[in-house]
Formats: structure tokens, sequence, C-alpha cells
């Protein structure tokens, strides 16, 4: 049987896995609790106030933002590649 956490350990894990930029994994095994207990503590608690606007706002713009790095990334490398090819075709 699990360790029985308190509502506010859950109320804080929630609004560290939603706001601190890390993935759920990452915050599921720093606070030493399962992906699907995390997840679930998630789903019950996504519309309570643990986390504010003003707080979730930047975490959303954080995770847009690394999307779009990502892909910037992944534009690069191709470019490079492809570089690579038509620059070894003139010679």
């Amino acid at each position: 049987m699990g360790l029985k956490r308190t509502m506010e350990f859950r109320k804080d894990a929630v609004r560290i896995a939603l706001t601190s930029g890390l993935t759920r994994k990452q915050v599921a095994d720093d606070l030493g609790v399962g992906m699907s207990t995390l997840n679930n503590w998630i789903t019950a608690h996504r519309d309570t106030d643990v986390v504010s606007k003003e707080d979730l706002s930047p975490a959303q713009e954080n995770d847009r933002l690394r999307r779009e790095i990502r892909l910037l990334k992944e534009e690069r490398e191709i470019l490079k590649k492809a570089t690579q090819f038509f620059a070894g075709l003139k010679q």
C-alpha cells in the first residue's frame, strides 16, 4: 500500500508540475510519486485555484517557446544538410 500524501502536498505537486517548466516525469521522480498518481492529482485539481492565471500564463508561454525552439533547431539541421548536399554537387 502506498504512502498517503496530504492535500497540501498534492496541491504543491500540481502547482510545480504545471508551472515549473519541468516534465511531469521529472516532477514525479523528484517528488517520489508515480506518473499516474501525479496525473490523477493534476486532473483532480485542474479546475481549482491551485495555480493562478498569472502563474499559468508564463508556464504556457515557456512550453510554446520550447516547442518553437525545438522546431527551429530541426529546421536548421535540415538546412545544414541541404547546404552540404548542394555544395557537394558543385565540385
